[in-house]
């Protein structure tokens, strides 16, 4: 099958709230929206880019010149008979890896679309719902912080993690425990400590956590490896696990007790799909992580967490938990026991609102054969 069109977005969605980390605050999703045009159909897909380069190196200015100048044309030059072909058409292609994960996003729904499969079928998803929990962002003060998980708990959230940072970790996390003994909790700290920190992360162990994450370096594994036998706690990769290769490296070297698996992170659903077979080989049990998505990538995350390994809740939360007003005429929605449905319908399940996107998109482009 050759494309027939292929249309790119660069978007601006406000949040709800700033989202602040140990390491940088995003106020909006900077997204790049991707459509893919074949056969009398069409596939979205969303690369969670941000607006500068600290989650990983890429930035919605920097990927919108590789998407236009170099992805898309070299997706235009493909026979693609099935999802996967995407990721080998772009094997050339050294990082940039959520803006190669927006076009393959966008492949599966394509073809979903003209199979009448749905994502998660596609994917041999196992689950008609998916357990999710909340992710919180550096508060100002530990009564504003037990304000914001008094809400996100009394809305049915089950399982909260708190954004970590020297300062601000062990207070956070006692209040937050001694709030709520029976909370399912984990903290992330984006990569902010070092193995020099070990003893004092140590005290993390006393809050019954289901995991700390990456608390080292983004691209580390071996200090993590050091610092997982110096922890009680699971230690979480996120930022370090950019390819299948990767995660095998963390599994052989035992730096984590869990893998939190981004299909954006890794370059999409195929290399995602890797690393869940591998993780669950080794018994390590895996969860998929957000990147602040809007309703075209919450629905990729979700159907990729409805595979059997998905066994901690992921950080897909409702889509009022990040818009006012999503991209999408179905949102999603919390159910009571804390889980997103999974779609059904054909493709990712989304119906996309282009009224309302077009009016958030700053820049469009149309490419055709």
């Amino acid at each position: 099958m050759q494309l027939e069109q292929i249309e790119l977005r660069r978007i601006a969605l406000p949040y709800v709230t700033p989202f602040v980390t140990s390491g940088w605050c995003e106020e909006a999703s900077h997204s790049l929206i991707v459509r893919l045009q074949a056969e009398g159909a069409e596939g979205w897909g969303e690369a969670p880019v941000g607006s500068g380069p600290w989650y990983n190196e890429e930035t919605q200015a920097s990927a919108w010149v590789m998407v236009r100048e170099y992805l898309a044309p070299m997706l235009f030059a493909c026979d693609l008979q099935r999802p996967e072909d995407v990721a080998a058409c772009y094997a050339k292609v050294r990082g940039n890896r959520m803006a190669q994960a927006g076009f393959e996003f966008a492949a599966w729904d394509l073809f979903g679309h003209l199979t009448g499969r749905s994502l998660s079928q596609m994917l041999g998803g196992t689950r008609t719902q998916v357990e999710v929990g909340v992710s919180i962002g550096v508060q100002p003060d530990l009564d504003s912080l037990l304000r914001v998980v008094a809400g996100y708990v009394a809305a049915g959230y089950q399982r909260v993690k708190l954004k970590i940072k020297p300062g601000w970790d062990l207070a956070p996390t006692r209040a937050v425990r001694e709030t709520w003994p029976n909370l399912r909790l984990q903290v992330d700290a984006n990569s902010i400590y070092t193995l020099d920190d070990a003893e004092h992360l140590a005290h993390l162990d006393a809050f019954n956590l289901l995991l700390i994450e990456q608390p080292l370096a983004h691209d580390d594994i071996i200090d993590h490896a050091k610092l997982q036998r110096r922890l009680q706690t699971p230690i979480c990769l996120d930022e370090s696990i950019v390819s299948p290769d990767h995660a095998r490296w963390a599994i052989e070297l035992r730096a984590c007790g869990v893998i939190n698996i981004k299909p954006s992170r890794v370059g999409g659903l195929t290399a995602a799909c890797r690393i869940h077979a591998l993780c669950a080989e080794a018994g390590m049990p895996v969860w998929c992580g957000g990147m602040l998505e809007t309703g075209i990538g919450r629905a990729t995350n979700v159907a990729l967490a409805s595979l059997p390994n998905f066994s901690l809740p992921g950080d897909i939360s409702a889509s009022d938990r990040y818009f006012a007003r999503d991209v999408v005429h179905n949102p999603f929605t919390l159910n009571p026991d804390s889980t997103l449905s999974v779609p059904t319908a054909p493709g990712s399940g989304v119906v996309v609102d282009t009224a309302f996107l077009d009016s958030i998109t700053l820049e469009r482009v149309t490419l055709t054969r």
